[in-house]
């Protein structure tokens, strides 16, 4: 996953200026925190989790119909 550099803040800055975090998520999409020079904490709107979440399981379903349907499927492209 790439990240840009306006999404990083430090670890002091968020706990000095929380506000400031969390308008980085909203405004960048999510909040990339760094403690001690290493991303440590990703701070994101929830309902941007949980639909990032839904495409997973969409992708993992996906995989798994290929996988188990691959004949099939193989069949079909000729």
């Amino acid at each position: 996953m790439m990240f840009k550099t306006s999404q990083i803040i430090t670890m002091t800055e968020a706990n000095q200026n929380f506000s400031k975090a969390s308008k980085t998520a909203d405004e960048q999409g999510i909040a990339l925190i760094f403690k001690n020079n290493k991303p440590k904490y990703i701070l994101m709107d929830i309902d941007q989790y949980f639909e990032l979440s839904d495409d997973e399981k969409i992708e993992i379903v996906a995989k798994r119909i290929l996988n188990r349907h691959i004949e099939a499927f193989k069949e079909l492209a000729k």
